[in-house]
């Protein structure tokens, strides 16, 4: 009973969570511009099923929803990046689904520490991308496009002429991009989740509180 009670549990992990990465592939081909950011800083919701599938799964489950959505949207839309955002987009993702899956754990796994986990998720994940860019994604930026770092800021800055050089572009570019990004795709994910758990569509049930011993001067 036990074997065939995990057999199931696993199936249904197994398809909830390719479910979710097919929906996160799909929405990350629709990306949106966003004004005074440069072209290859586009919004769009696919983190939204990383969410879900982490807080109802763990983060085997975020990964994978990652992972898959990326091969989907270079199926689907091909890159416009070079690949350098699809490979930072690989690299973040442990900055994104542990710190989510570490606090929402170590809390409880209530609604309360899964708002909380979100609200660390979203600067830990600000501050990588700051990282990122100014060593990884800028100067692979400026290799794929026969260029220098300089030369990518001059590029951004037809798009916001108070980008003038990398310092700049991190703190009026890629700060509040991510910050945007971030905090709607995790109250949608929030919101979708507590929604769809409140319902059990996960198959995991809270467990209920244990009945409180009768007194002994109750009624038989």
């Amino acid at each position: 009973m036990k074997l065939q009670t995990a057999q199931k549990r696993n199936l249904r992990v197994f398809v909830t969570t390719a479910m979710l990465a097919a929906v996160a592939g799909v929405l990350m081909s629709f990306e949106v511009s966003l004004p005074m950011m440069p072209v290859f800083y586009k919004l769009d919701f696919s983190d939204v099923p990383a969410i879900i599938g982490t807080f109802a799964y763990g983060p085997v489950s975020g990964i994978s929803i990652e992972l898959i959505k990326l091969v989907i949207k270079l199926i689907l839309s091909g890159t416009n990046s070079a690949f350098v955002g699809e490979l930072a987009n690989v690299i973040g993702i442990v900055f994104f689904i542990f710190p989510i899956w570490l606090v929402y754990r170590g809390m409880g796994r209530t609604r309360r520490a899964a708002k909380a986990s979100l609200a660390v998720s979203v600067p830990v994940r600000v501050a990588f991308s700051c990282l990122v860019n100014a060593f990884i994604t800028l100067p692979m930026y400026a290799a794929a496009y026969g260029t220098t770092i300089d030369g990518v800021v001059l590029m951004v800055s037809s798009f916001n002429s108070s980008i003038t050089n990398l310092g700049t572009f991190i703190i009026l570019a890629t700060i509040p991009f991510n910050l945007v990004k971030g905090i709607l795709n995790c109250f949608i994910g929030y919101v979708l989740y507590t929604r769809l758990d409140h319902v059990h569509a996960f198959g995991v049930k809270k467990a209920e509180a244990p009945a409180a011993p009768a007194t002994k001067g109750a009624a038989a």
